[in-house]
């Protein structure tokens, strides 16, 4: 089936547009509270450093986080496929990410910090990400489905636009708590309790969501068994040989990520940067980015999908030479503004772009396999760097210099193939099903 379609099927949702982009921005909101302090975070970096943990286990962060994301995300994938309304399992998932923080909040604040609390975090944060992974997929096909073709990169940036603010007012409490009270068990507990809170709380504002059965899903959509889903949506996936190339091309976000895991550290230790400073206001410039990009490309439509891309990877370079080049506090300030925005850039374009090369009425199931497909890099980018830091310490600096160094060579290798894939297919590759 073509686009134009698959298009004209989706024109009913677009009477509820105000309705869902008002739904999935105030879970966004919610959610955008908390996010500063377990994703996309220098909190996590420091509170792991405060609790004796070393480089390696800020490193392990992302990559729990990746994993947990791409394995359990083939499950959510399968569960959800053919489902006529898939409103309630993106409620739950949600749900079961924020009560997995609060629990752990709440053990920190009446237990302590006892010998194996570093170990409970990472099982704590090891189910998050689970529930997350689990969720991801799911959501970011939700949001496709209830937001029409020509509508879900307005509907999407809206959403961000909300999300990102709200990163940006959980990222200057951040700051504040942690200028008065550093990272103090019983804050750090307080912290996390409350993210939970706002977590959970936000997966309920997707109840004012409004879906529309799709008509093209059925009950055994790829195959009447989990590995016959799994095997089939691989080889769907790699039959469709421009996806590939945009999937490579797409490196560079777990690149941007890397580069975040490690140059607050790399502020705090070698360019005497306050800890305050670098666990608050390098995510508020993050976030500020953000809002900018999500504005400028998505709100108001500046370029095409191929060119945000292209921006987005403009962008994150010259964060990473301002990193390589300056020590000091505005140079930090100014590249944590861009990759904001390089990420905003990114976030606004990768699920339409994903439903729109996947050439599928339900593209669920792309959202849970590609991740799967970049794991060995998403996962061994951030291990790798955080064991040569650790390895290279008497470098000082300049170990964190070359790992920034290392990070922009990929991503103008990812240029290449971002510039050859072609984001107005007109005939996808369908593969089996």
């Amino acid at each position: 089936m073509n686009r134009a379609m698959l298009v004209m099927d989706h024109k009913p949702i677009d009477r509820y547009y105000k309705r869902n982009v008002l739904g999935i921005s105030a879970a966004e909101f919610t959610w955008g509270l908390g996010i500063p302090v377990v994703m996309e975070s220098t909190f996590l970096q420091l509170f792991i450093k405060s609790l004796g943990g070393s480089t390696f286990a800020i490193g392990l962060i992302p990559t729990l986080f990746f994993v947990s994301s791409s394995i359990f995300a083939l499950f959510s994938s399968y569960l959800t496929y053919g489902m006529q309304f898939k409103r309630t399992a993106v409620t739950v998932l949600h749900l079961i990410s924020g009560l997995s923080l609060l629990v752990f909040g709440a053990f920190l604040y009446f237990f302590g910090q006892v010998n194996y609390v570093l170990l409970v975090f990472f099982v704590s944060y090891s189910v998050f990400s689970l529930s997350l992974g689990m969720t991801l997929p799911v959501w970011l096909n939700y949001l496709v489905e209830i937001l029409s073709e020509e509508k879900s990169v307005s509907g999407i940036a809206f959403m961000l636009i909300a999300q990102n603010c709200a990163k940006l007012i959980g990222a200057l409490v951040i700051v504040k708590v942690v200028a008065d009270y550093g990272f103090s068990i019983s804050s750090s507990a307080v912290i996390f309790i409350i993210v939970g809170a706002l977590f959970s709380l936000g997966s309920l504002f997707f109840l004012v969501t409004k879906e529309l059965p799709n008509k093209e899903q059925g009950p055994n959509g790829f195959g009447p068994s989990f590995i016959g889903h799994t095997l089939d949506s691989i080889r769907h996936m790699i039959n469709n040989r421009n996806f590939l190339k945009f999937l490579i091309g797409d490196f560079d976000f777990f690149v941007v990520v890397t580069v975040i895991s490690f140059y607050a550290d790399y502020a705090t230790t070698h360019c005497s940067i306050e800890p305050a400073v670098a666990a608050g206001l390098f995510v508020a410039c993050i976030y500020s980015g953000a809002i900018i990009s999500n504005f400028v490309l998505g709100t108001l439509g500046w370029f095409n999908l191929k060119q945000k891309y292209i921006f987005a990877k403009c962008l994150s370079t010259t964060a990473i030479v301002l990193l390589i080049i300056f020590c000091n506090q505005w140079a930090f300030f100014v590249a944590s503004a861009l990759l904001g925005m390089a990420r905003g850039s990114r976030m606004v374009s990768m699920a339409p772009a994903t439903k729109r090369l996947s050439g599928l009425p339900d593209s669920t199931s792309y959202f849970a396999i590609a991740p799967l497909m970049t794991l060995p890099f998403a996962s061994g980018l951030p291990i790798a760097a955080g064991i040569f830091l650790d390895r290279f310490t008497h470098l000082g600096g300049d170990s964190y210099r070359m790992v920034f160094a290392l990070c922009g060579l990929i991503i103008a290798i990812t240029f290449i193939f971002i510039v050859k894939t072609d984001f107005d297919p007109k005939e996808v590759t369908k593969g089996s099903k």
